[in-house]
């Protein structure tokens, strides 16, 4: 019979031969303290913006609930950092991790080959593929195998890799040898805390989620007024944490290339036309990690960025969508800019706006744009 040893040396040669960047394995054992470091995060009110509960925390800290019996947990990376788009003017930022067509899609199939053929070599089903979307600590479950590291800004470093990396886990009842936990750390580096420029990173390894711009650039609801000038030309994500991190920058910028962006409008949108986006020309953003939102989400955050363009020249555009958007939170977002960019034109389009606008909560930001001590002008 095979021992977990010789078992799991195996695996990982599958893994690495199927894609895998970066593959270790650690118990599948509940484990009590990432309970509660989710629970405490849920208390303080970081994970304000989804909706998770003790329920959560209690399957997220515990693979049974993936798979019952669950005895290991097989954790994958695989990098998918790539050139950084040179930052132009009128068109948007978007994160490395959703220039590709969406990375579920492309990781999951990657788990599932390995999983089918450690089933095979099991000889009945003993794996269950988990990706993001499941219930389940990555990040800790990863740390915890020894396949990195949790960094000052909450993300898994992978020695070689860095923290621009894609995390899989397959759970299975196999036994087997477990790797052990790295002793590496950031050590005094804060590098990723001070270049945040919302202050969402503590440097304790915990983050206040609900002001990361990447949280608030996929929030459904309206973006807080005090921070929307920090997201700057954020339409999707945010990238400054880990492109400061310096065993990221050491790593390089060489990822998958099944992750290679679509095209330079997934890349760096277009922002005149993200601010119009509508049915066909969303039908490409949907093949990417941005499309699960919903092009309303992505039309504010254009509204958002143009704003913090302090461009004149956009004053037309925002002026279309503050009339003709269907959505109140696109309008209102887009009365915010007018108001930031704070032109002539801008305030007549705002008056002009006010007479004609029928929601009460785009009225407010209507009205809020055209206070003279308004923040969004300081």
């Amino acid at each position: 019979m095979t021992s977990g040893t010789e078992l799991a040396a195996v695996i990982k040669e599958i893994a690495r031969s199927c894609g895998a960047g970066a593959i270790r394995i650690g118990s599948a054992s509940q484990d009590l303290d990432i309970r509660k470091h989710i629970v405490s995060s849920i208390k303080r009110g970081d994970l304000a913006t989804w909706s998770y509960d003790d329920a959560y925390a209690s399957a997220a800290s515990d693979p049974a609930t993936q798979l019952p019996g669950a005895r290991s947990v097989i954790c994958i990376a695989v990098a998918y950092a790539t050139p950084v788009p040179c930052e132009r003017r009128g068109r948007g930022r978007v994160s490395a991790y959703a220039w590709s067509r969406d990375y579920h899609r492309r990781m999951q199939s990657m788990l599932r080959a390995i999983a089918a053929r450690i089933d095979e070599l099991a000889g009945e089903p003993v794996t269950r593929v988990a990706c993001d979307t499941a219930p389940l600590a990555e990040r800790a479950f990863a740390a915890r195998a020894g396949l990195g590291w949790i960094g000052k800004h909450t993300s898994l470093i992978v020695h070689g890799l860095g923290s621009a990396v894609f995390l899989g886990e397959i759970v299975t009842t196999l036994d087997l040898e477990p790797d052990a936990p790295l002793r590496t750390s950031c050590g005094a580096c804060t590098a990723c805390v001070d270049v945040c420029p919302t202050g969402a990173l503590r440097g304790d390894r915990t983050m206040d989620a609900t002001r990361c711009i990447s949280d608030l650039t996929q929030r459904r609801d309206a973006i807080p007024h005090a921070l929307r000038p920090l997201v700057g030309t954020w339409v999707w994500g945010c990238d400054l944490c880990n492109d400061a991190c310096p065993p990221s920058r050491n790593a390089g910028r060489a990822g998958d290339p099944a992750f290679a962006p679509l095209g330079e409008d997934t890349a760096e949108p277009d922002l005149h036309a993200l601010l119009r986006l509508r049915g066909r020309a969303f039908a490409r953003l949907r093949e990417t990690a941005m499309g699960w939102r919903g092009a309303t989400v992505l039309r504010r955050n254009a509204a958002v960025a143009l704003g913090n363009g302090l461009d004149r020249a956009d004053v037309p555009a925002l002026a279309e969508a503050l009339g003709a958007d269907p959505s109140p939170l696109v309008r209102g977002h887009a009365a915010w800019a007018l108001g930031r960019i704070g032109s002539p034109r801008a305030f007549a389009v705002l008056r002009a706006a006010a007479a004609e606008e029928p929601d009460s909560g785009v009225l407010g930001e209507i009205g809020a744009a055209l206070e003279p001590t308004h923040p969004s002008r300081r």
